[in-house]
């Protein structure tokens, strides 16, 4: 295992440096101009417009930030301040772009932890549900509820709640935005556990009915086939119990297809949290990601893709740790 490890760990560097230089292109030669958008802006306040901006003024800013050099040398320097974690400075506010990850990144995953431990919290004994019990009543209307669910678009649930349960013209239940009540700071622990609890409750339902619903598929889809093997037959014919056959046997090898998953959900769950994120008026990456995109923050941009890029790879090695913890078939070598 350890070998194995080392052999991964190892090829994430090639790996993320291809995923980068692509990602970088992408963003480099993608329409619009982050200086112009800046000079628009007027930076604190009353922008320009294009037309009247000098062509040296330009010229001089393209310099300034590094613009004014080809993109693979770009590229290569970029790459040698990564090395030092230095992903350079916001177009926007010249803040350290790893400072303003620093402090939003910590938001978002607190919302995507607490929805993925929902997930699969929930998902796996609905699906290991809907398979014990195939084509009954009961699986017929829990895959008639979990399709609706899946349908259904993020932003219109969050509306939706926010009109029923935030205040609206039916009831006053949960807070509509931001993470904690105002002078929350100021009160004893379990209190502030509880408001933060309280504001982020319609969030993370916004962000987990949809892996709910798809995991729980996936899980049912597993367990059906792993329920008509060979060995489930053999165990029943010793005679344990269907609950022993069922959870101790059964389910532990139906969750490769769901372990695969678990690589891909982090990432996704930041990306996914961008209208989240600006409904419920949570300073989180999904917002900051928002706006850099809209001023053309070229290393920003950089800066939250590579973090998504290797939290990526990170998965995809704890998946395949986890393959052999929950199936003894599978070996690292």
């Amino acid at each position: 295992m350890k070998t194995y490890l080392i052999r991964r760990f190892l090829l994430i560097i090639p790996t993320f440096i291809g995923i980068s230089f692509i990602t970088f292109l992408v963003v480099q030669l993608s329409p619009g101009n982050p200086l112009l958008e800046r000079m628009r802006r007027g930076g604190e306040g009353g922008g320009v417009a294009a037309a009247t901006i000098p062509p040296e003024y330009v010229e001089a800013m393209k310099r300034l930030y590094g613009l004014d050099k080809p993109v693979h040398i770009r590229y290569v320097l970029w790459l040698k301040r990564l090395v030092t974690l230095d992903f350079g400075d916001s177009y926007k506010d010249h803040r350290p772009v790893i400072t303003k990850i620093a402090e939003t990144l910590p938001i978002t995953l607190q919302l995507s932890v607490i929805s993925i431990l929902i997930v699969y919290l929930l998902s796996i004994p609905l699906g290991v549900f809907s398979a014990t019990y195939q084509y009954s009543w009961t699986d017929t209307f829990v895959t008639f509820i979990l399709f609706v669910l899946y349908s259904l678009p993020s932003f219109w649930v969050a509306m939706l709640l926010m009109y029923f349960f935030g205040g609206g013209q039916h009831f006053n239940w949960f807070p509509i935005y931001g993470m904690n009540s105002p002078g929350a700071n100021q009160w004893p622990l379990h209190w502030w556990l509880l408001d933060r609890a309280w504001h982020l409750f319609l969030p993370v339902v916004c962000l987990s009915y949809a892996g709910l619903a798809g995991l729980s598929r996936y899980a049912r889809a597993g367990m059906i086939n792993e329920i008509r093997q060979d060995y489930i037959r053999t165990a029943r014919a010793y005679g344990h119990a269907e609950g022993v056959v069922v959870w101790k046997y059964a389910m532990r090898n139906s969750l490769i297809p769901i372990i695969t998953l678990l690589g891909t959900i982090l990432p996704s769950l930041i990306g996914g949290s961008v209208i989240i994120e600006s409904i419920f008026s949570i300073p989180g990456m999904g917002r900051l990601t928002f706006e850099a995109i809209l001023s053309r923050d070229y290393p920003l941009i950089m800066g939250i893709l590579s973090i998504s890029a290797l939290l990526t790879l990170l998965g995809l090695i704890l998946s395949d740790i986890l393959y052999a913890i929950a199936d003894p078939r599978i070996r690292f070598e």
